[in-house]
């Protein structure tokens, strides 16, 4: 086996959890996050001897990655069947998702910076415990610590955020209530 194949077999070793998470922030189905990243590393093999800096392979697969994705959604077949009476279309204009997006970083405010940075790339970025310590310069005790008060202090301010909601919603119940009583004169 010459050098390029084994540069380019120990790229992949070292490498392919992060190309993951790549791939699967490209397409939902992880499934077929995992195939896009297999398309685009057996695209990148044919034309490893021809990236000249190494450092920049990361990019290069991406790019892979997107542009294989476009192939994929531009060759996705159509299927129309035609029928007398249309579906009842319900249009999901996201405002939830915007809602839950909107709540999920005003409820990360409540954390210190560096419970923050912990959640953040443990479950946003999707990072692996060492590489969370690596990035922040902690130890995996420290990060595994810190992420465990950090996701307490969330629950127990979401808890907490639940609970004010449904006491509002239990005051206008009643103020509602008691507008629609006759006042009794004493």
């Amino acid at each position: 086996m010459d050098s390029e194949v084994l540069g380019f077999e120990e790229y992949v070793r070292t490498r392919q959890d992060a190309l993951l998470r790549s791939a699967r922030r490209l397409v939902k189905d992880p499934v077929e996050a995992q195939d896009l990243l297999q398309t685009a590393l057996v695209r990148t093999y044919g034309r490893w001897d021809g990236i000249a800096d190494k450092t920049l392979a990361d990019a290069y697969l991406r790019r892979v990655m997107i542009n294989t994705r476009t192939e994929w959604w531009r060759a996705r077949k159509i299927d129309e069947v035609p029928t007398e009476q249309l579906p009842d279309a319900s249009v999901d204009d996201g405002s939830e998702q915007r809602a839950n997006r909107a709540l999920l970083m005003d409820v990360l405010r409540v954390l210190a910076p560096k419970q923050r940075s912990v959640v953040v790339l443990r479950h946003w970025e999707q990072m692996s415990t060492e590489e969370t310590a690596a990035a922040l310069g902690m130890s995996t005790g420290t990060v595994k610590s810190t992420l465990h008060r950090a996701l307490a202090r969330l629950r127990q301010e979401l808890e907490s955020r639940e609970l004010e909601a449904l006491e509002m919603e239990r005051t206008e119940r009643s103020e509602r209530t008691d507008r629609g009583r006759p006042q009794c004169a004493a």
